[in-house]
């Protein structure tokens, strides 16, 4: 009953978002029905379009993907757009409303019309036999009415469509933009974060991390092998996959996945699952990860010794594996056991279980999930659910580095929020 209800929410909003965009985008710009009709029958259209390709992606359909993601974005930052707009927008009505009053008023003082009559005269009249009176005169004719002012509405048709070609205008300029950026490379961005534990010897130590890869049915291969020669470019000693590797299963995109083999490191490459890979057949995908030659951690963790020092790289299941039969998140169980005097890094997936990593004295935590929001201004509702939604943040004696992930979810769309590779690298104190 649960997921009818959501489906439900989600089908009547989806109704009243292109409702509204037929409203400020076809009806107000319009004054024939024929184009009226077209445009309701064409946000229809869109409207079925977006939930055909959600379900349609997983069950085969791929070639529902492009049109429905790339219409999901464009639609979003229409609504973005037209809503800035309504302040402004009404602002405007208001004034030409006051103005075509101001017009109706002044029309309705200079076509009065006034008549003189004779002054009565007191002086008696002499008696004599009247004439017969003569017919009556016809009434004088009303005044023509003025014709109607046809200006008010031409003013508010022009305004409505201003807006309407802003908005779209905009709207695509943006989704162009953001879809350049989500098909290209990562960009590598590096970042210094100093831990209290970590030995002399091993300041310097870098690791690569990177998260939401998401390869699908609009990322593939070639999505890959450009994460991976990233990766390879920083030479780093540890590699970091923490989770939403994929949206599909083994038999689907296997091949897809088969680059990452090529990951180079000093001291191995690890890999936590997430939320996406419970939708995807978990099990099957961390065997399948293992045999590409990446160290999966389910609630485990595995002592790096370097240099002369020795460090603990900790990775947890993500919450979505709650019930599932790799079970749920355990950070105490993965640290159980541990030298206290050394470092832990945490892969933890979903930023939110920094909380419970500073209760357990985890030194840093690496997360991703949030996609820095992947287009702005989406990142202020992941702000809602995430504590960070991108970058570096401390809580107690615990760091966190939320990376902003190499790939995207849904529309292949990045805007504020480009794709990333991370290196940090770890200093001593």
């Amino acid at each position: 009953m649960a997921i009818i209800g959501f489906v439900a929410v989600v089908f009547v909003l989806l109704a009243l978002v292109h409702l509204y965009l037929w409203k400020r985008l076809v009806r107000d710009t319009t004054t024939r029905r024929k184009w009226r009709r077209v445009g309701g029958v064409a946000a229809a259209v869109l409207a079925v379009l977006l939930p055909a390709t959600l379900i349609g992606s997983r069950a085969g359909f791929g070639f529902l993907a492009w049109p429905g993601y790339l219409w999901l974005a464009l639609m979003f930052y229409l609504l973005v757009l037209l809503l800035v707009l309504e302040i402004p927008m009404l602002a405007a009505r208001l004034a030409l409303r006051r103005s075509a009053t101001r017009a109706t008023t002044s029309a309705a003082a200079t076509t009065g019309i006034t008549h003189d009559q004779p002054p009565a005269r007191n002086e008696p009249q002499p008696t004599q036999t009247a004439p017969p009176a003569p017919a009556p005169a016809p009434a004088p004719a009303p005044a023509p009415e003025a014709p109607p002012d046809d200006g008010h509405l031409s003013r508010r048709l022009v305004l409505a469509r201003g807006a309407a070609i802003f908005a779209g205008l905009t709207a695509a300029g943006i989704t162009g933009y953001g879809m350049r950026s989500a098909l290209g490379p990562p960009q590598l961005d590096r970042v210094s974060i100093a831990l209290r534990r970590l030995p002399r010897s091993m300041d310097g130590l870098r690791i690569a991390t990177v998260s939401d890869i998401h390869l699908g049915p609009l990322a593939g291969k070639a999505h890959t092998e450009r994460i991976v020669a990233a990766i390879n470019r920083t030479g780093a000693d540890i590699v970091a996959i923490v989770g939403d590797l994929v949206d599909g299963t083994v038999d689907e995109l296997g091949a897809a996945a088969e680059p990452l083999r090529g990951i180079q490191s000093r001291h191995g490459a690890f890999f936590v699952t997430g939320n996406h890979e419970y939708y995807s057949g978990a099990e099957e995908w961390l065997r399948e990860v293992e045999e590409l030659g990446i160290r999966t951690l389910r609630n485990q963790r595995q002592l790096i010794t370097a240099r002369g020092g020795a460090i603990d790289i900790a990775g947890v299941n993500d919450i979505a594996g709650e019930g599932s039969s790799t079970g749920g998140p355990d950070i105490a169980g993965a640290l159980r056991d541990r030298d206290p005097g050394n470092p832990v890094v945490l892969l933890a997936h979903q930023p939110v279980l920094v909380d419970e990593a500073a209760r357990n004295n985890v030194d840093l935590q690496l997360s991703g999930h949030t996609h820095g929001g992947q287009m702005v201004p989406f990142n202020l509702l992941v702000r809602l659910e995430q504590p960070v939604v991108s970058g570096h943040a401390t809580f107690g004696d615990t760091q966190l580095y939320v990376t902003n992930g190499a790939g995207f979810w849904g529309p292949p769309v990045r805007v504020g929020a480009p794709p990333q590779v991370t290196l940090v690298e770890l200093r001593a104190v």
